[in-house]
């Protein structure tokens, strides 16, 4: 009987042996977690190519690229797991045969000299390093049986390809393929995949941009591995160990600065991709370097590029130097609040069109007028008397904008350009004037570029695109013969001309704005894909003498849209709408004229919307 019942109880044991194991691994696994989760992650912005464009180290100065196993190439996993861990898919995150291989070297030689390290075991020491002890082996032993109880094996090998060490700060395969070679990790050659696939065994001693005699014996000896087990062939292992280990020093991504770091404040993500155009990016701030000895003391500038096709920004500057604290280097331009000065003149115009108030040939009066306390005057002091629409807005007249924005109402225009999102910034408690024309309210030059789309999208403004993802928002602004018509008149293309003989890709359409005080200096131009938003002035908004739109602004509008029409395949058309037509008026009354009638003494070509051919505005 107690025979019986010792082998009862044997069997009891052996069969809660299992379950008590189980319960202690349970509760080991929930006291002592996997730290997973960084508090303050490397993050990375990057272009719309996958480019870096800046990178902000984590507390530790660490740079990290994040990528998934897609993103890499075949190459570099191959050479990775035949020459570190052949039997990774296939073991429980620790190999028994190397670590009994491991713990024997180790236990001969009374110290750690040989890790057995499977990839598992790995990144078990990268998420918790240990000391090199057999305590800290085995604590290295659990991690790498929790990384494989709660991951999946892809997930385990992502996480070593954004750990990995590889010399100095950077972390990981997309670091150091963009630091070390320049390229996306997709693009590795056999040479750069085996060169990497190594360089974690010593990531400091074996940097191939401080030693690369030791770099090179080490991927050759990868090299040498992977034909000698048939993964790569013998004749591309050869051509590859002819390559030689010569770099130059590392580059860190260095470009969009300051939209790069408002890009970390609307995005949680590590990696963060935008829709900027790397190339781009680095031409207009090569461009904005070469103007800086052009600019007054203490001055910035600040350019933004928008493909009007699909909203997307393709470059963005927000100031002349980053360094440069006599210039406010620091403070993004594109998205400080400055006065426009006349930048909002082709709104009101295209919106009396659509109000039956004008057309292009009415006649407007440039001449003294006082409201209340408000006396506009024109930036060149003088008055012209009557003139067009079309020539005012070419040339600029102060007079005839505020008149017809007095028509329109100074209300109902804020109101618009509210709804479309160009707010004009007032003063607390104030309300739109008539002073808004002529720079009266503060803008910013990224919400103005998004509002010209209007003239390139058929009438409607749409939103600005940062990343990919962000959807095409927009809203009808003017109707897209209004909207026509402004664009061609500040294409200086006013003269309205035959169908066969009408350029159906539009030239550079462009207004400039000077602030009172010669503080801020605007232009916006659009051209047949792109919108170009340029401002220059003090940030800390001393005037600058001399300085406007025309001198200022519209040279550096120029270069930017060459350099872009440089690069710029097939272009847009812009045909004209239906509703638009050609009509004859009597200058200055603004009545067609029937066929036959003669009786006028100037007759004017002008384009007209839906056949409107309103009266003179008269002043109020």
């Amino acid at each position: 009987m107690n025979g019986w019942r010792g082998k009862r109880g044997r069997w009891l044991w052996l069969a809660g042996a299992p379950l008590f194991i189980f319960l202690a691994l349970w509760a080991a696994d929930k006291l002592w977690p996997l730290p997973l989760n960084e508090v303050h992650p490397a993050r990375v912005v990057v272009a719309h190519d996958g480019t870096p464009l800046w990178r902000f180290a984590d507390a530790g100065g660490i740079w990290r690229y994040p990528v998934t196993i897609e993103e890499v190439s075949p190459r570099y996993l191959e050479a990775l797991i035949n020459y570190e861990d052949r039997w990774f898919w296939r073991h429980p995150g620790v190999n028994p045969f190397s670590v009994a291989r491991a713990a024997w070297q180790d236990l001969t030689a009374g110290r750690v000299i040989s890790g057995g390290s499977t990839l598992t075991m790995q990144v078990a020491r990268l998420l918790d390093p240990h000391s090199r002890t057999f305590g800290g082996k085995i604590r290295q032993l659990w991690r790498a049986l929790q990384l494989e109880w709660h991951l999946s094996k892809r997930d385990i090998l992502t996480l070593y390809l954004n750990r990995a060490p590889f010399g100095g700060t950077l972390q990981g395969i997309g670091a150091a393929s963009w630091a070390y070679f320049g390229k996306p990790p997709a693009r590795l050659s056999y040479a750069d995949a085996a060169l990497l696939a190594v360089l974690p065994q010593a990531p400091s001693r074996l940097r191939p941009d401080r030693w690369p005699a030791r770099a090179e014996a080490a991927r050759n000896k990868v090299l040498d591995r992977m034909a000698a087990q048939g993964v790569w062939p013998a004749e591309t292992v050869r051509e590859s160990r002819e390559e030689p280990v010569w770099l130059a020093p590392r580059q860190m991504p260095q470009l969009a600065p300051l939209f790069a770091r408002m890009m970390l404040s609307k995005s949680q993500n590590d990696k963060i991709v935008t829709t900027l155009d790397a190339g781009l990016q680095r031409q207009l701030e090569d461009l904005a370097r070469a103007w800086k000895g052009r600019l007054p003391a203490r001055s910035s500038l600040a350019m933004i590029v928008v493909d009007h096709t699909d909203m997307s920004v393709r470059g963005w500057v927000g100031s002349v130097d980053l360094n440069d604290d006599s210039r406010f280097g620091h403070v993004d331009m594109v998205t400080a609040i400055r006065s426009p000065g006349s930048v909002l003149k082709p709104f009101v115009y295209g919106l009396a069109l659509d109000d039956g108030l004008i057309h292009p040939a009415s006649l407007l009066q440039d001449v003294p007028r006082r409201t209340g306390d408000y006396r506009p005057g024109n930036f060149d002091s003088g008055f012209h008397g009557p003139v067009s629409m079309s020539d005012a807005l070419v040339r600029s007249l102060n007079l005839p904008a505020v008149q017809v924005l007095e028509a329109y109402g100074p209300k109902r225009f804020a109101a618009k350009l509210r709804n479309v999102g160009l707010p004009l910034y007032l003063p607390a408690g104030a309300a739109p004037n008539l002073s808004l024309i002529l720079g009266g309210a503060g803008a910013r030059l990224d919400e103005m570029a998004a509002a010209y789309s209007a003239f390139a999208r058929h009438g409607k403004a749409a939103k600005l695109r940062l990343q990919p993802d962000d959807p095409l928002s927009e809203r009808p602004l003017m109707s897209p013969g209004a909207a026509w018509i402004i664009r061609r008149i500040m294409a200086d293309e006013a003269q309205p001309l035959p169908d066969n003989a009408l350029p159906r890709i539009v030239p550079l359409a462009w207004k400039t704005g000077t602030s009172y005080g010669y503080r801020d200096a605007w232009a916006i131009g659009v051209n047949a894909r792109y919108i170009i938003g340029i401002w220059t002035g003090r940030p800390d908004g001393t005037p600058v003498v001399g300085q406007f739109g025309f001198a200022s602004a519209v040279p550096l509008l120029n270069q930017v849209n060459n350099l872009l029409l440089a690069h710029t395949g097939r272009l847009p058309e812009d045909p004209r709408p239906q509703a638009v037509s050609r009509g004859v008026i009597c200058w200055p009354g603004g009545q067609t004229l029937p066929a036959g009638d003669s009786n006028c003494r100037r007759r004017l070509a002008t384009w007209l919307l839906d056949d409107s051919q309103p009266p003179t505005l008269l002043l109020p």
